[in-house]
């Protein structure tokens, strides 16, 4: 089964949503233990960037020091692409 041409389709697929899901929640604790509660609307705004995006972010919320810096920054950056 493995080396079905379907499972080798659907493997890195797989591996992609696992990777963004870790990144998502990982940022999630991150700001909720910096600055608290973090908005559902942002939450959603969260779920929608790709997996290189919120890479960038968890580099990025090291410099952040108050909620708004997270709010200029998702506002800055450009959309995920159509893939993610």
């Amino acid at each position: 089964m493995q080396e079905s041409v379907i499972y080798q389709d659907i493997l890195p697929k797989g591996e992609e949503r696992g990777k963004k899901q870790e990144a998502l929640e990982l940022i999630l604790r991150l700001l909720a233990r910096r600055f608290g509660t973090v908005e559902p609307e942002t939450q959603q705004q969260l779920r929608t960037l790709a997996t290189t995006q919120l890479e960038d972010l968890a580099e990025a919320l090291l410099d952040f020091t108050r909620p708004s810096d997270l709010v200029n920054y998702l506002a800055n950056i450009s959309p995920p692409p159509v893939n993610s």
